[in-house]
């Protein structure tokens, strides 16, 4: 897994659109971010509801860690070299329906059912 492969599916879901963010690459949805890359490219952070942070740190331990903000647990951080696509595509889809506004999402689900 790369960064090219990280754009190709964040910028694939509706009004996606990436933006510097500090010093990170940032994708957002209508200007709410849901994942960011590392200035090296090598990690992703996916801001995803806790559940999905335990099951991604359960399914991938080599790859993805818990991602904390402060006391907050805020997502995962996913190192890409070695990871598989699938998780990363899973996590990305869920950050951006947790961010993108339900008429949108129900939209998008509705042409992907």
């Amino acid at each position: 897994m790369d960064e090219i492969e990280v754009r190709a599916i964040a910028l694939g879901l509706p009004e996606t659109r990436e933006q510097p963010h500090f010093s990170m690459t940032s994708f957002r949805v209508r200007g709410s971010i849901f994942a960011t890359l590392t200035p090296e490219r090598d990690q992703l952070h996916v801001f995803v509801p806790e559940d999905h942070v335990h099951d991604a740190v359960s399914e991938a331990p080599d790859t993805c860690e818990e991602l904390w903000w402060g006391q907050k647990l805020d997502g995962v951080k996913v190192t890409l070299a070695g990871t598989d696509p699938t998780v990363v595509n899973e996590l990305l889809i869920s950050a951006w329906r947790q961010k993108a506004p339900k008429k949108l999402v129900a939209e998008w689900e509705g042409q992907n059912a």
